[in-house]
């Protein structure tokens, strides 16, 4: 219990201390901004009312930064979470500033340029703050300091690879100090870690001042959740259940919440809510733009393959979009008119299908300008994965494992398998397995800014590429 206490009143420590240098850094960044912006003023102290502004902001943190968790405990994450969720909670003080300015009819008051410096500056400093504390800590962690008492329920496999996470992520202050089951058995000496039986669970979390139990069993053993639960009930300590889903093929797996149930995700797919607003904008308006700059090109292509060879300028083709649900894709026609029945067969190199033009177009990439339409169209992305003919999907849907999942998202016009040079014919199913790897690592890693980062290495070694035919 001494322990515990002892750690308790550390973090109270910790967290008082946070608190009075978020205000400190406020009202310093009120009275650089004011420096900065009236270098010339002939007194550097505040007028009343910048003051007052600057004092009633940081108040507003003693309120809303808690209610956001900014000063919970971020021990085992990453930099960027404390780091974002402070950036997220002084954006939202800030605006209530500026609210009430203009409900005030204050707004004229204040210098548009301090505002802006105000706001900026202290936004560095929160920031700046806790990334200084986040490897002040782990450094003084590393060293042993700090650490936070854990015991793993489950001496399986599953709570070894557990434990051994921990401990390879010293940083994180965590330590396992046992791992405890319904019966010790020679895997004690597998581990380096001692294993007890599960009988004496709640007087070595009384004894040891543990923090956190983590219940780490296979999927079958779940009922013996609730004798852990039952077992600890008179006990403060967390309880965290770690379900057996590493050996799982997961796809943005996280929580959702489902009519007020937590629901546990195998296999999601990320466009969803915001997610879904963002992508749809970035698709709309880069495709928008793109179009009204390339339409003369497009004209100038349309013309040549219309003269070039009998039959339609475009190429319509069946394939399967979000969801797996069939869409029809354009392409500029780089093939003589020709038919193929019950089958596709993939495009190979000096393929006598294909046009002296249409040959020119499938090198630079151009025959794909027309699928931007289908963008426009909402049946496509700029980025995303390739999409396959229908009878591809049917030959190799059986044949790769979870081939499917790449139809979590919109179908791109390029993608980071195509940007890594998995173009162009699959001859093997080697080529395509690769082709969904990379396909569903995107999937999983999405972000506006890894579509940007496509995009731009599109521009340098996406058009134009030896597997291009």
């Amino acid at each position: 219990m001494l322990r515990r206490g002892l750690l308790r009143d550390y973090a109270s420590s910790i967290s008082l201390l946070t608190r009075t240098l978020d205000i400190l850094l406020i009202l310093l960044a009120g009275w650089l901004a004011y420096l900065f912006r009236f270098w010339d003023a002939a007194t550097p102290t505040l007028p009343g009312a910048y003051g007052a502004l600057v004092l009633i902001g940081a108040l507003m943190t003693l309120i809303v930064f808690p209610l956001l968790s900014v000063y919970d405990s971020w021990r085992a994450r990453g930099v960027f979470a404390p780091a974002g969720r402070v950036l997220l909670s002084w954006c939202v003080v800030y605006l209530a500033g500026m609210v009430l300015l203009v409900l005030g009819h204050e707004a004229d008051a204040f210098s548009r340029l301090w505002l802006a410096y105000w706001g900026g500056l202290a936004a560095l400093f929160l920031v700046g703050l806790r990334i200084g504390i986040y490897w002040i800590l782990r450094g003084l962690r590393r060293r042993g300091y700090n650490h936070r008492p854990v015991v793993i329920v489950g001496a399986d496999q599953q709570g070894r690879d557990l434990a051994a996470r921990v401990r390879a992520a010293d940083w994180s202050g965590l330590e396992v100090l046992g791992l405890f089951d319904a019966s010790t058995s020679p895997r004690d000496a597998v581990s380096e870690i001692p294993i007890y039986r599960l009988d004496g669970l709640a007087a070595f979390v009384s004894a040891h001042a543990v923090s956190e139990v983590w219940v780490a069993m296979p999927l079958e053993r779940g009922g013996e959740l609730r004798r852990v639960v039952e077992m600890l009930r008179n006990s403060p300590v967390n309880i965290r259940y770690a379900p057996d889903l590493f050996g799982l093929s997961l796809l943005n797996n996280g929580v959702t919440e489902v009519v007020g149930v937590p629901m546990i995700d195998l296999s999601a797919t990320p466009m969803q809510g915001t997610n879904r607003l963002l992508k749809a904008l970035e698709d709309r308006l880069l495709a928008a733009l793109i179009l009204a700059i390339v339409s003369p090109l497009m004209l100038a292509i349309a013309v040549a393959v219309k003269f070039s060879s009998p039959g339609p300028v475009f190429f319509r083709q069946r394939r399967h979009g979000w969801d797996g649900q069939e869409i029809v894709i354009y392409k500029f026609r780089t093939m003589r008119v020709h038919a193929e029945e019950g089958r596709v067969t993939q495009a190979t190199r000096d393929d006598p299908r294909v046009t002296p033009m249409g040959a020119w177009l499938r090198r630079a990439s151009l025959d794909e300008l027309p699928q931007f339409i289908n963008v426009l169209q909402g049946r496509m992305s700029i980025v995303g994965p390739r999409p396959h003919a229908v009878e591809h999907n049917a030959q190799y849907r059986d044949t790769i494992d979870r081939f499917m999942l790449r139809h979590k998202v919109k179908p791109g016009i390029t993608g980071w398998a195509q940007v890594n040079g998995w173009r162009g014919e699959t001859d093997t199913v080697e080529k395509m397995q690769r082709r969904i790897e990379h396909d569903l690592y995107y999937i999983e890693h999405w972000s506006i800014g890894f579509d940007l980062k496509i995009i731009l290495l599109t521009l340098f070694r996406g058009f134009v590429h030896r597997n291009a035919y």
